[in-house]
């Protein structure tokens, strides 16, 4: 072989060992990272308030915060699981034994003890609203996000436990119809109100995660 004709081999060859190494590296190298985030979808950013829940008793206030907790890698609060605690009772003997007008009045304590801390998720009570001091520390404190149902929903969720003792009527239909009436104005004080009838607690926690998201 002349000299001319192994330089050319020597360049053919070479061409051909570096042109599939350049491929390869082009291929497997990482897009841009605004690419990423356009494939992945925006990244969920938890919000740094706490985050409230308001509504009538058995709309799923407990079940949803304490899910939603555990997403947000939060601190769970049910605050009438709180108030038991510091009573060393349970909330339906408060109301027997100290009357309501004493369980409002250390519910309104131990919310504002509660509200102090940050980056939590709280359940609040059905009638944590009809205090104005109570609705104006939430609102100062907290996301908040009111959760309701339908009338048969909520009764049927309630039971007939003796846990829930404004519920002790005869007529236990009017006496929440009557309940949802009085708080009305109060619920709507919520920056977002999620109906929970038909809803699974993921797809309640999904909805607040995606709200939460862009209105901190």
């Amino acid at each position: 072989m002349t000299r001319d004709r192994a330089r050319i081999y020597e360049h053919e060859t070479r061409t051909r060992i570096t042109k599939p190494r350049l491929a390869s590296a082009i291929f497997f190298e990482q897009p841009a990272p605004s690419i990423l985030r356009e494939v992945a979808g925006p990244l969920i950013k938890p919000p740094t308030q706490n985050i409230a829940l308001i509504g009538f008793m058995a709309a799923g206030k407990s079940a949803v915060g304490r899910n939603l907790a555990k997403r947000l890698r939060r601190r769970f609060v049910d605050l009438d699981r709180v108030i038991e605690k510091t009573a060393g009772m349970r909330i339906s003997e408060v109301f027997v034994q100290k009357g309501e007008a004493y369980f409002r009045e250390l519910e309104k304590k131990t919310l504002a003890k509660v509200l102090q801390g940050e980056k939590q998720v709280i359940a609040t009570g059905g009638g944590v609203v009809m205090d104005d001091d109570s609705l104006r520390l939430l609102r100062q404190r907290a996301l908040l996000i009111g959760l309701t149902a339908s009338v048969g929903v909520l009764l049927s969720r309630a039971g007939n436990s003796s846990k829930r003792p404004l519920l002790q009527e005869a007529n236990r239909k009017e006496r929440v119809e009557e309940l949802l009436r009085q708080r009305e104005s109060r619920y709507a004080q919520a920056q977002l109100t999620i109906d929970t009838s038909e809803l699974t607690v993921d797809q309640v926690v999904e909805k607040i995660i995606q709200w939460t998201t862009t209105h901190e």
